[in-house]
């Protein structure tokens, strides 16, 4: 494993975390939201992380040395965003303009107490990932000025 592989892999964690709390931002801010462009209530979106691996042919894993190389991580991506299949909330509010004929308003399937514990749990990943790439980047300059 090379010097900047570690920073690669800090980097994609902190990409991936970041847009991580910006779908979470945006399922919070849509927690009201009865009425979306195809007429339904807002659905709640979450993220895919998927480990990013080098790419080698298969002929390449049977050697020693190359099964460590490509067996090692390589960091994470968003393999996709999808929205939650969980149904709706029904609410009884018959002054909504949303509302049926019975009254019953489609609200969003958005939890703010699970958002917020995805935002802090994200928050700590990527706190974590930043001590990662502070701790190389350290180790880094530590190997340099043994060269002095």
């Amino acid at each position: 494993m090379g010097l900047f592989n570690s920073f690669n892999i800090s980097a994609s964690a902190l990409s991936a975390q970041r847009l991580r709390m910006d779908i979470i931002s945006q399922n919070i801010a849509n927690v009201n939201t009865t009425r979306t462009e195809d007429g339904t209530p807002y659905r709640r979106k979450v993220v895919l992380f998927q480990e990013k691996k080098e790419a080698a042919p298969f002929s390449q894993y049977l050697s020693e040395e190359s099964r460590n190389r490509y067996l090692t991580g390589s960091g994470v991506r968003v393999s996709g965003i999808v929205e939650d299949p969980t149904p709706f909330k029904e609410v009884y509010d018959p002054s909504h303009p949303d509302a049926d004929e019975n009254g019953i308003v489609r609200m969003p399937n958005v939890e703010i107490v699970t958002e917020m514990v995805n935002m802090i749990s994200a928050t700590r990943a990527y706190e974590a990932n930043v001590t990662a790439l502070n701790a190389s980047k350290s180790m880094a300059m530590k190997a340099l000025e043994i060269g002095r």
